[in-house]
């Protein structure tokens, strides 16, 4: 058992403290060097959400105030190093540093949450550095009777990592709901008002403040870590009430059913209903957990009030019958991950009811977050659909199809890649008209910028599978999968990109690994239409940082 994919790394919070911490002046190996002085320094390993990428104590500081970071990017370009913004380490995709880095690559992690963290009221929005976690964010919002419709569901997330890739939650409007003022059903980079970052400029590093409308801006809203952004000002709305309902009665054959079926209880019949679905299927059963969440101005009669988040806590917080199990599997016993599935799913069911979180209403927050570092530590891949709401039910049931197909022919060879649950969500398109800013510029990377010719594709159906990452066979498992997504949904009426935070480019051994995919596939994929946006905003990434300072090995064959 390697020790990065240990018992305690799937499951518990410790896994979440910070790995290898030492304090200031606590020096284990010679600094950088002329490192700046008066800006804290000290080594600290690094390990993302589920343990696949991990380093050797790496040099770590964080800087006070937005100036600190310019003068970290022109000791980093005088000195040959590069600058990772290190947030919580929620996410998957090698986007910080790659697995393995050591101080030989000559890399300093910068973290943002120590200090970044201000935010300031405006009329109509708010302004943010970009350290602030989602939790720090959502409360102050919440606080002044503000809140935003798409947000992911960890509360553990910086502002800056959640805007780097496009992070979203679920949400179209309902059968007869208008988008209030301020809101938006894209991602949250479509909420961006305007957006401070460091620059080259004039023959050094320099802050500069991009507006929405600028087209610099477009490559800068959705950055995928090429970019080192300080400060955002984002739109936002009057909060409102949600209701969210969980069911566990329907069957996946009925909830995931072809269009034309019959089906009554379908995901787009809930779609239509409340405009906010997920569906959490847990492999090897039967009924999905199904969540729907609903605008619900006052507390319908059936609903709990809840006024703080994070209340799965069934979910949030691993039962022992399920991290005994979850011990064998991880320890070699794959064969019972059946068994491992139908223990999730009976334990969601059980915990809705003793817990009485099956019928819940509250403030947008206290329902939209629902995500702990608690929860189990799992791997994901992850793809958006663009298609029409017309066609959001014939997209989840050919994945469902094959998806189901595929499990049961790799479980026929006595393998088992799969042993968490397929997450199911619906978001709108990043549609720069819900800013309010003429001229605005749509997110040039975002896996949710609308494509022009296809103006009928106004909906991204989102898919996670997750899994234990040592799962024999998973890989392969997920690179049939990803096939499936990119030769199933071509454009005739749906079509796939990744998702940037999530494990994508597969070979049968590794995510992120699949050169075709990362320089082909993945590119072209924001090549199509009379508005092809990859190559123009690599362009502006490599212009506002010629010197790739903020980059890393994996980045430098993704945007090269």
């Amino acid at each position: 058992m390697s020790p990065a994919f240990s018992r305690r790394g799937f499951l518990g919070a410790a896994a979440w403290l910070p790995v290898g911490a030492l304090l200031p002046g606590q020096v284990s190996a010679d600094p950088p060097p002329a490192f700046p002085s008066g800006i804290e320094l000290y080594r600290q390993a690094y390990r993302n959400w589920a343990g696949e990428i991990r380093t050797d104590d790496l040099w770590t500081c964080a800087p006070r105030t937005p100036a600190d970071v310019v003068l970290l990017a022109n000791w980093a370009h005088g000195q040959g190093f590069t600058l990772r913004p290190k947030g919580f380490r929620h996410g998957w995709a090698p986007l910080t540093v790659t697995a393995g880095t050591t101080d030989a690559d000559r890399v300093v992690l910068v973290d943002t949450t120590r200090h970044l963290t201000a935010m300031t009221l405006l009329p109509g929005a708010v302004r943010t550095q970009t350290g602030a976690s989602m939790d720090e964010l959502l409360a102050f919002l919440e606080d002044a009777g503000l809140g935003v419709t798409n947000t992911p569901a960890p509360g553990d997330l910086t502002v800056g990592g959640v805007l780097a890739i496009n992070g979203h939650g679920t949400s179209v409007p309902a059968v007869g709901e208008t988008l209030p003022a301020g809101h938006t059903y894209g991602s949250l980079s479509n909420l961006i008002l305007s957006l401070t970052a460091v620059v080259w400029d004039g023959g050094e590093y320099r802050l500069r403040t991009f507006r929405r409308d600028e087209p610099e801006c477009a490559a800068l809203l959705t950055h995928v870590g090429r970019a080192f952004l300080t400060e955002v000002t984002l739109r936002v709305g009057a909060n409102r009430n949600l209701r969210c309902v969980s069911r566990v009665d329907i069957p996946a054959r009925e909830l995931f059913a072809p269009p034309g079926s019959g089906a009554t209880r379908t995901l787009a019949s809930f779609l239509d209903e409340a405009g906010r679905v997920e569906a959490i299927w847990f492999a090897f059963t039967d009924h999905p957990w199904l969540k729907t969440w609903s605008v619900a101005p006052t507390k319908p009669p059936t609903s709990r009030h809840v006024v703080t988040p994070y209340n799965y806590v069934f979910s949030d917080n691993v039962p022992k019958a399920v991290s005994d199990l979850a011990d064998l599997l991880i320890t070699g016993a794959w064969a019972l991950t059946p068994t491992f599935g139908q223990l999730q799913y009976t334990t969601a069911a059980t915990g809705l009811t003793a817990t009485l979180t099956t019928d819940l209403w509250g403030a947008s927050k206290n329902l939209m977050l629902y995500v702990k570092p608690t929860t189990l530590r799992e791997t994901a891949n992850g793809y958006a659909v663009l298609t029409s709401r017309a066609e959001v039910q014939r997209v989840v049931s050919d994945f469902a199809t094959y998806y189901e197909d595929l499990l049961l022919a790799y479980q026929s060879r006595g393998l088992f890649p799969v042993t968490g649950q397929v997450e199911i969500r619906v978001g709108g398109l990043d549609d720069p008209a819900h800013v309010g800013v003429p001229g605005a510029q749509a997110p040039a990377l975002s896996a949710v910028r609308p494509r022009e010719d296809h103006p009928e594709w106004d909906v991204a159906v989102w898919f996670d599978v997750l899994t234990f990452p040592t799962a024999p066979g998973a890989a392969a498992f997920y690179r049939e999968l990803e096939r499936f997504f990119f030769t199933r949904y071509t454009g005739s009426y749906a079509f796939t990109r990744a998702e940037w935070s999530k494990g994508w480019a597969y070979t049968d051994q590794a995510a992120w690994a699949d050169h075709t995919v990362l320089t082909s596939t993945v590119p072209d994929s924001y090549r199509q239409g009379p508005n092809p946006t990859w190559d123009a905003a690599r362009a502006t990434l490599n212009a506002v940082d010629p010197h790739r300072v903020f980059s890393n090995p994996f980045l430098d064959v993704l945007l090269p």
